[in-house]
């Protein structure tokens, strides 16, 4: 499958795309200065700069909530899967704020507002120390410990926390 992602652009922008997508193909240019697309990111592969003939923007790589799927068709009836879409190239105007964090917490379209919130859980909150507890507790069973004296063990560790917290 291709990498593909979602190229989301300000209106001003994608009038000029569309303008040089439709010089392009009638092929008649202008000027060939203006007929030129570039995307350069930084070397944190996260923002970068998108520019259209003369004109820069700025770009950030986002990660999208949910992953979209690719699909095209050669004969308008068998439907081809070409690529699974998790991330978006944002391109900005110059006076527009910047993106928070890496990850975009809205999906594509207006139902997702929000999406990252609203429909997914939170991970939960464990300490590193419950984990490894847990691991050891799990290998002692594999190996053959019984799992009475476990039980006991867990219960008197937490008799002695609600000792403590009085």
């Amino acid at each position: 499958m291709d990498e593909q992602f979602i190229l989301r652009v300000p209106p001003s922008v994608a009038e000029q795309i569309e303008r040089l997508m439709n010089e392009s193909a009638a092929g008649s240019s202008s000027n060939p200065d203006d007929a030129s697309l570039d995307l350069s990111f930084s070397e944190d592969g996260r923002s970068g700069t998108f520019m259209i003939g003369n004109q820069r923007f700025p770009a950030s790589l986002l990660d999208l909530p949910t992953v979209v799927e690719s699909y095209k068709t050669y004969d308008d009836s068998f439907l081809v899967k070409t690529a699974d879409i998790g991330q978006m190239i944002m391109v900005r105007e110059e006076d527009d704020p910047a993106p928070e964090g890496v990850e975009y917490k809205h999906g594509l379209t207006p139902p997702m507002r929000d999406a990252r919130r609203r429909r997914f859980r939170r991970e939960p909150d464990l300490s590193a120390e419950l984990v490894h507890r847990v691991e050891k507790d799990l290998i002692s069973i594999m190996q053959g410990v019984p799992v009475s004296i476990l039980l006991v063990r867990v219960i008197c560790q937490m008799h002695l926390r609600l000792q403590w917290n009085k």
